[in-house]
């Protein structure tokens, strides 16, 4: 039997989140998270919470987080991807991972419209491990979040015993 501790999503993803979701612009690079450990993180959290997240990866293209063999049909290269982030009308936190240099001038621009998107669709682009020259060339367009927050960690009592 599965505790409830077990099945609840990470704390320290959903901050971050959080945090993702709170953003003031539409591209999101986030700094200084380990991408395989948050895409876990956000699996669960996904799981959990039923949020539509979704993960495009070069090798395969944009998937579900929430269910393990979801695919998004015809987004297999970025350009396609970044056409459908930009389309949809509901709800969506797309991650980037492992994208390569150079990207493609529409490629770019693409996500220059997105970090601009109109803020009455929630839709949030995070770019993992991003690599710097790509960082540097979207400037103040991106929002940058760094992965760990600065806030200290407080205790609190659960069951009789202070956990952090």
């Amino acid at each position: 039997m599965q505790s409830m501790m077990a099945s609840s999503p990470p704390k320290a993803g959903i901050e971050i989140f959080e945090r993702i979701l709170a953003a003031s612009g539409g591209l999101i690079v986030l700094e200084g998270q380990d991408g395989a450990e948050l895409v876990g993180q956000f699996r669960a959290i996904a799981r959990h919470t039923g949020q539509a997240v979704y993960l495009w990866q070069p090798d395969s293209g944009l998937a579900s987080l929430r269910e393990a063999h979801a695919r998004v049909p015809g987004c297999q290269r970025l350009g396609n991807a970044l056409r459908y982030m930009q389309q949809s009308m509901h709800f969506g936190v797309y991650l980037l991972c492992d994208l390569e240099l150079p990207l493609s001038a529409m490629d770019a621009t693409l996500l220059r419209q997105l970090a601009r998107a109109p803020s009455g669709h929630l839709r949030r682009v995070v770019l993992l491990d991003a690599p710097q020259p790509l960082v540097d060339h979207l400037g103040e367009l991106a929002v940058r979040i760094a992965a760990h927050s600065d806030r200290p960690v407080r205790p609190r009592l659960r069951d009789g015993r202070w956990v952090v």
